[in-house]
């Protein structure tokens, strides 16, 4: 008899938790009668689980159709860079380069030296005197020695080598402006005009550089 009843009980519960799992009994075990599905949308199962479910938000750790949309609607644009940013980041170029040249210019005017000399000595302070001034503008911010050099070569190494190609190659286009003397116009006349041909052409590359993040894209940051 005790056997039997274990076995009944059993069945019992079996057709308990069957009840519950459908919908289709009261709640109360061996009770086969068709309930109101209380008890199943009370432990998460029936019809009424999946609309709460669809109703509520996501789970943690997922991410729905909205929570995209949200996250795009966010999303930042990259900015683009006017032609004010670039002839700045040129100009910024131009002064260092300018006064190396100048100060080249004078130097081979002054031994006497013929046009490669010269050009060499100019292009090489030019590097050094635009090089200076960012290295000057960045050790403001407080920035280490070694970490300013490295922004200082990635800002301005393309602009420069630009800038001073052109400005040479005008140079030596324009009949006796390495030869002229100080007191020349055509010395100071070639010059100013090679800058300028050199800045209008230096401009446009320093748009681009700054557009991909390059050139003084930078030092942006650190002004």
């Amino acid at each position: 008899m005790r056997r039997k009843g274990r076995v009944q009980g059993l069945h019992d519960h079996r057709a308990y938790t069957a009840a519950i799992m459908t919908g289709t009994g009261t709640g109360e075990p061996g009770d086969g009668r068709p309930g109101d599905g209380k008890s199943a949308v009370r432990h998460g199962h029936g019809e009424a689980a999946p609309a709460a479910h669809a109703a509520g938000r996501a789970p943690a750790g997922r991410s729905g159709p909205a929570t995209h949309a949200g996250h795009g609607a966010h999303a930042p644009r990259k900015s683009s860079v006017t032609w004010s940013m670039a002839a700045s980041a040129t100009l910024h170029c131009l002064t260092g380069c300018a006064v190396g040249e100048v100060l080249g210019m004078l130097i081979g005017a002054a031994f006497a030296w013929p046009a490669l000399p010269t050009a060499v000595l100019a292009i090489a302070l030019a590097f050094l005197f635009g090089y200076s001034l960012t290295v000057l503008g960045l050790r403001r911010a407080r920035l280490g020695l070694r970490r300013t050099v490295r922004l200082a070569l990635a800002a301005d190494t393309l602009s420069i080598a630009v800038m001073e190609l052109v400005d040479n190659g005008v140079l030596l286009l324009v009949p006796g402006a390495f030869d002229a003397e100080p007191a020349d116009l055509l010395f100071w006349g070639g010059l100013a005009f090679s800058l300028l041909v050199a800045f209008a052409v230096t401009t446009p590359v320093n748009k681009w550089l700054i557009g991909r993040g390059r050139g003084h894209a930078v030092i942006h940051g650190h002004h």
